[in-house]
């Protein structure tokens, strides 16, 4: 299995004008990780379309990922304008300039860059030296390659480009000033995030994992190092070699549950009368099947420690775990090794220290719910998000704005200044709810009806 791994951010006093050409090397002075051995980069000045081999086939990864829909953002038009001086219509390695090394991971290193000739946009490059690598960890890369193709979502990376020279793979993605989730938590005072904060990354975590689930990937690989914060406080995940794929079958379903009055309506839809549900969308991979052992050992579930196969459910205890460490500090099975750490994940239940905080019932029963060791009882394992969304944890949270939200104030997070309005933190929608409940009264009373 995988070992833990945090990544260390090294920001320099001024930026460092590295470039890709022929025979240029690049060399950053920082703490080597077991993970990472890569020491220096030497690029040539030719570049290639690369192809990435699955078992079975050969799917083409190509050059770049256009995204029409999001043609007008910064980062497009600066690779935009790039391309279109391009003589073959590509991205090249030496149209980026490097700035500085910004971190080291199982694969390979990652760089802060810019398209040359614009500083209004900032990349990350990922770049994984192929030849320091075994057969299994190509493949991962092969893997992380066919996977960030297909993505297209907030909260998870976007593929700008795919790049390859010499014995190089590069991947060039969205970049996050605020770095890492892990490296945020241990800012924090007792290494704990208040509880709305907590709500707030959680629910954002959950909806990723949903949208990478509706299309039949499976995470495992889910932990705070792996969540990174962009520059305007939201969260984006990381670090998709670990995944795979599943099959899924999009289901629209009527819950019982979430009932609506129907018959005669005001203004606003409510009314005595005929009760009828809410659709509710379910797209969760449930036929899932794995029996590779891989992931961080804090993090692991029981299923896949046995070796006997695991499925979806993996990503469901593991956002428990995450729940849980945003809250407490520390990983709920955590031992003085990392078999004494196995062996608690496999035989013990999780215990909570008592902190006396509005919500953090709610909380413990949301991580019970998730850490229950047999994952056809697990929260989430049957109908996916859909049914932990539903938890009273989440109370107040309006899924479809999730991204308006204004991110929660912590330390170790800057948040950029931008022109649009965010809506109510997650967890503040009281005053809300009184608001429209008042304006509702007036309504009925100019109408003759009772509030």
């Amino acid at each position: 299995m995988e070992d833990d791994y945090s990544p260390t951010l090294i920001h320099h006093d001024s930026d460092i004008d590295l470039s890709f050409t022929s025979s240029t090397s690049i060399t950053t002075t920082t703490t080597t990780s077991a993970r990472s051995s890569l020491t220096s980069l030497s690029f040539t000045d030719s570049t290639r379309i690369s192809s990435v081999s699955t078992t079975t086939s050969s799917t083409e990864i190509p050059n770049l990922h256009r995204r029409p829909h999001r043609s007008s953002d910064t980062n497009w038009s600066a690779i935009r304008t790039a391309t279109n001086l391009s003589s073959d219509g590509a991205l090249h390695l030496h149209h980026l300039k490097l700035i500085r090394h910004v971190g080291s991971g199982n694969l390979g290193r990652v760089f802060l860059c810019r398209v040359r000739d614009n500083d209004h946009a900032t990349f990350a490059l990922k770049v994984v030296d192929n030849n320091l690598l075994t057969c299994k960890k190509l493949l991962q890369v092969q893997t992380e390659a066919r996977i960030l193709s297909v993505l297209d979502h907030p909260f998870v990376p976007t593929l700008y480009a795919h790049l390859e020279a010499s014995h190089y793979t590069c991947f060039l993605i969205d970049y996050c000033s605020n770095g890492d989730l892990h490296s945020v938590l241990r800012k924090q005072p007792n290494y704990r995030f208040p509880i709305n904060a907590v709500r707030f990354y959680v629910s954002e975590v959950l909806v990723a994992l949903e949208y990478l689930h509706s299309i039949g990937i499976v995470y495992r690989d889910l932990k705070p190092e792996n969540i990174l914060i962009r520059n305007d406080g939201h969260i984006m995940l990381s670090d998709f070699d670990l995944c795979f794929n599943a099959d899924v079958i999009p289901v629209l379903d009527r819950r019982s549950d979430d009932v609506r009055s129907k018959g005669q309506r005001n203004c606003f839809g409510f009314s005595k009368g005929e009760e009828e549900t809410l659709p509710e969308f379910v797209a969760e991979p449930t036929t899932a099947f794995s029996k590779s052992c891989v992931g961080t050992h804090e993090y692991l579930a029981p299923e896949l420690i046995s070796g006997d196969g695991h499925g979806n459910g993996v990503d469901w205890w593991a956002f428990g775990v995450l729940v849980y460490e945003l809250l407490y500090g520390t990983t709920p099975f955590r031992g003085g090794s990392k078999e004494c750490t196995l062996r608690n994940i496999a035989t013990k239940t999780v215990r909570f220290d008592e902190v006396d905080v509005k919500g953090m019932a709610q909380a413990k029963d949301l991580i019970e719910k998730l850490l229950v060791k047999d994952p056809r009882e697990r929260l989430g394992c049957a109908r996916g998000a859909a049914e932990i969304k539903r938890h009273p944890f989440f109370d107040g949270v309006k899924w479809p704005l999730i991204r308006m939200y204004r991110p929660p104030e912590v330390r170790g997070v800057t948040v950029k200044k931008g022109g649009k309005a965010h809506v109510s933190h997650v967890g503040v929608q009281k005053k809300r709810r009184s608001l429209w409940k008042g304006v509702r009264c007036i309504v009925l009373k100019d109408k003759g009806a009772k509030c």
